[in-house]
């Protein structure tokens, strides 16, 4: 690093005269030592870092009325999920932890058998059921 400041210092001494000279020496030493500054903070704050790993807690995806509720909730608000949804239903709800009848009351829009998981739905939450109902050829 040395050989690089003297390069500079040489370079700089073509262009600037003597006093310009030190003053640009001044400055390089001076942001040399912001520099370490700079680093000795960082190793300061390193030390608070806890020395044992931090657990990160997984967090468990909602299952039974929770997840109907959120799928319903999702199917509401997401218009892209909607379309996923009414495109193919059993592989969109793969990614909720449903069991094989909630899967089938929910790809059904059995809203009889919703309702007596989770309550009677308001208009929002019934998005879904709407729109499946629609696709059925009575």
């Amino acid at each position: 690093m040395e050989s690089e400041n003297n390069e500079d210092i040489i370079s700089l001494s073509t262009v600037y005269n003597q006093r310009n000279l030190k003053e640009a020496i001044f400055m390089e030493r001076e942001h040399e030592e912001d520099s370490l500054s700079i680093s000795t903070v960082l190793h300061e704050l390193e030390k608070d870092l806890p020395s044992h790993a931090i657990e990160m807690k997984k967090e468990k995806s909602p299952s039974g009325k929770e997840a109907i509720l959120k799928i319903l909730a999702r199917a509401a608000d997401d218009h892209k999920f909607l379309a996923r949804l009414a495109e193919d239903p059993a592989r969109v709800l793969k990614e909720y932890d449903l069991t094989n009848e909630e899967k089938a009351a929910l790809i059904s829009a059995d809203l009889r058998r919703i309702e007596s998981w989770v309550g009677k739905l308001d208009k929002r939450l019934c998005t879904w059921i709407w729109c499946r109902l629609q696709q059925e050829k009575w």
